[in-house]
């Protein structure tokens, strides 16, 4: 038993750190890309990832401590933490496709309208 807890310990150091180490490169990411497509990019990969992978973390923990192996509330705050990670992916598509595409007769910046392919 106490292989398997400290097995358990080792992944979820090791999701925590991985998750964390791919946030800091969308954060890294943010800073240093040129653009704006290029800057979204970044953040949706990268931290839509790591918070996956911390999100993994959590539930491994959560359903190691639950107080029984079938234990309904642990399985229903890992639920919860996979919902949570869910509404995340789509707030930040929902939100990169809002800041990415300019809204119709807004210009690029060079006299171009942008919206509907470019064109006047």
């Amino acid at each position: 038993m106490i292989a398997l807890d400290i097995a358990l310990d080792i992944v979820i150091i090791a999701l925590l750190a991985a998750g964390t180490a791919f946030v800091a490169v969308g954060t890294v990411g943010l800073l240093r890309f040129p653009d704006l497509a290029t800057r979204l990019h970044a953040v949706a990969k990268a931290d839509n990832l790591g918070l996956g992978l911390i999100v993994a973390a959590l539930v491994v923990h959560v359903l190691r401590e639950a107080s029984t192996p079938g234990d309904p509330a642990g399985w229903g705050v890992a639920l919860k933490l996979l919902l949570i990670w869910l509404l995340a992916l789509l707030g930040t598509a929902a939100n990169s496709h809002l800041l990415a595409v300019p809204p119709p007769g807004k210009t690029d910046g060079k006299g171009k309208e942008r919206g509907e392919g470019g064109r006047r």
